[in-house]
């Protein structure tokens, strides 16, 4: 994988300054096959179809702790913000944290994104214009 390319996408996400259509183009080209997002352990760990892993801090200053319940009405209103609204990765992580969001995995070549709350409630979301 090209540690370069991540490194310098996370920075870009955090930063709020890239799509999540630019995410995956440039990690699809750094060799990285899916990402887990860690909200409890502020973390993102990066797998490449290679074999290798990528670790990122996701370091946001005064997130929530994760909500007990998962509310995936609160998900899928915060997942149409994104694009409709321009909202910030910032404040979709915030949004995610207090909708029951303890991490998600999203599925580069399979085109979805797996959210999983603390209770092992589950909501799977496919990439715009996807459908399984």
């Amino acid at each position: 994988m090209d540690t370069n390319i991540i490194h310098e996408t996370a920075l870009k996400v955090l930063a709020g300054t890239t799509s999540f259509p630019e995410v995956v183009g440039a990690l699809l080209r750094a060799g990285v096959d899916y990402y887990h997002v860690d909200y409890v352990g502020r973390r993102k760990t990066y797998y490449g179809n290679d074999g290798a892993v990528v670790v990122t801090a996701l370091n946001y200053e005064g997130l929530p702790a994760v909500e007990s319940d998962f509310a995936p009405d609160r998900l899928k209103a915060n997942l149409l913000d994104r694009p409709r609204h321009g909202q910030k990765y910032r404040d979709f992580t915030r949004r995610a944290m207090a909708a029951g969001v303890q991490s998600y995995f999203a599925f580069l070549r399979g085109k979805r994104v797996v959210y999983l709350g603390r209770q092992g409630d589950l909501h799977t979301e496919w990439f715009p214009g996807t459908a399984p």
